[in-house]
């Protein structure tokens, strides 16, 4: 059964009922957060304890190239496990010992749970610790749950990021304010925030995660920190558990998400508008430019976003105050008010938001409200393209980088390019 209820917002400005469903559900579990978290921490492994289903999840969704050696792999319980013959311990034991005599580089290893109940029953946290002590100083062994029963798709993430909270040493409460940007961003994009935050008067930025496990930033009562993902609850709690203290903002997509973020720290850090103002001038002038061409393809379209990501309110308050587009319904795996409170109070009053999904049901009011674009993960977009529906697989909003003023112009490129390709197909 459908429930509306009330928003929850302290904003008096928010009266967008939210409509939570529960049923069976269509995302990736939260292992597919690896495939880019592995590509960030350079000095980082990811060990799935899992079935041969996990290795094939992984290999597929990341599309590994017979030559490359990527920083993640399945341990596989196998029958002989499962029989009683071996004891998985010694097993993981002797998989990670061989693991780190192969990778030197190594310095950061993650074990990452899965939902095979023989997994589950494994306690992956008495593993970690005692592996950790087994190869300190030389690796810290963390762990983290990526199981689709309790996580999707993005929540790995949060997840792991909670797991390296812990690792994050104490800045002393004299320490002069410092800002820590918080959620995986590519390294091209990092380099542009922090470029654009000494520009701005903003010079001791850290980012969470950080290239290398040995590069962790100090946090205590002075930090400030920004979320660049809408996806780490977890997370967030972590670093206010450690005194880190939140700046509220819009997520850092489109000319006016991107502003209005970099303003919020300029705002927390004391920097003057007007000079906050000539930096950024200039930077959204040239994003309208690149929108422009998006826009007229968009503008007056109607969008419909299955839930995946946990991205799909600031997107759908970038498609519909940016480039003219309607949210007909969004779809969001969870929704943290708190977080998304600035996004919130920008989107269309006569929006529907669906907290959770019961699939059916929202396939059902997917063919009724016939979208010009639905945005949805790869399990439901060839069913929706053999109904005639032009769809947008929202993978590729994750794996692509989005964020900031430079990626505008892509961001919205993957909204109109799908419009063009079915004009193409229909000519």
């Amino acid at each position: 059964m459908n429930n509306v209820v009330p928003s929850g917002i302290a904003s008096k400005d928010f009266s967008i009922p939210v409509i939570q469903e529960r049923g069976q559900r269509e995302v990736f579990c939260g292992l597919t957060g690896i495939i880019w978290l592995h590509r960030k921490i350079h000095d980082a492994f990811f060990l799935i304890v899992g079935s041969r289903t996990c290795a094939h999840l992984m290999q597929s969704a990341a599309g590994v190239m017979i030559f490359a050696e990527p920083r993640f792999a399945t341990a596989i319980i196998d029958e002989r496990d499962l029989a009683g013959l071996a004891d998985v311990n010694d097993e993981l034991d002797r998989i990670v010992e061989r693991l780190l005599q192969r990778r030197s580089d190594i310095r950061l290893l993650f074990l990452v749970g899965s939902c095979p109940s023989e997994v589950i029953k494994l306690d992956l946290s008495r593993a970690a610790a005692r592996l950790s002590r087994k190869f300190l100083p030389s690796v810290r062994v963390l762990n983290y749950s990526g199981s689709g029963i309790e996580t999707t798709f993005t929540q790995g993430e949060d997840a792991c990021l909670a797991s390296m909270a812990p690792l994050l040493a104490g800045a002393p409460a004299n320490e002069a304010p410092s800002l820590l940007i918080v959620g995986t961003l590519a390294d091209v994009v990092e380099d542009q925030f922090q470029r654009l935050f000494a520009e701005l008067g903003i010079d001791k930025v850290r980012f969470f995660p950080p290239r290398t496990s040995t590069d962790l930033a100090s946090i205590g009562p002075n930090t400030r920190y920004l979320l660049a993902q809408p996806f780490l609850a977890d997370a967030a709690r972590a670093l206010e558990e450690r005194g880190a203290v939140r700046i509220a903002a819009p997520f850092p997509l489109g000319a006016e998400g991107t502003s209005l973020w970099f303003k919020a720290a300029c705002d927390a850090f004391g920097i003057d508008s007007e000079h906050v103002q000539k930096v950024l001038a200039a930077k959204i002038a040239r994003v309208q430019l690149s929108l422009a061409p998006h826009r007229e393809r968009l503008a007056g379209k109607t969008v419909f976003f299955f839930p995946d990501s946990q991205l799909e309110i600031p997107l759908a308050r970038f498609l519909s105050r940016e480039l003219g587009m309607r949210p007909v319904e969004i779809g969001i795996p969870f929704l943290h008010r708190k977080h998304l409170a600035e996004e919130l109070e920008m989107l269309p009053p006569d929006i529907r938001i669906v907290e959770g999904q019961h699939v059916d049901n929202q396939l059902d009011r997917c063919r009724v409200a016939k979208p010009d674009l639905v945005v949805c993960g790869l399990g439901l977009a060839n069913p929706l393209e053999a109904l005639g529906m032009t769809t947008k697989w929202s993978i590729e909003l994750v794996f692509t980088p989005i964020q900031g003023f430079e990626q505008a112009g892509d961001l919205a490129g993957l909204f109109s390019r799908p419009l063009q390709r079915r004009l193409k197909l229909a000519a």
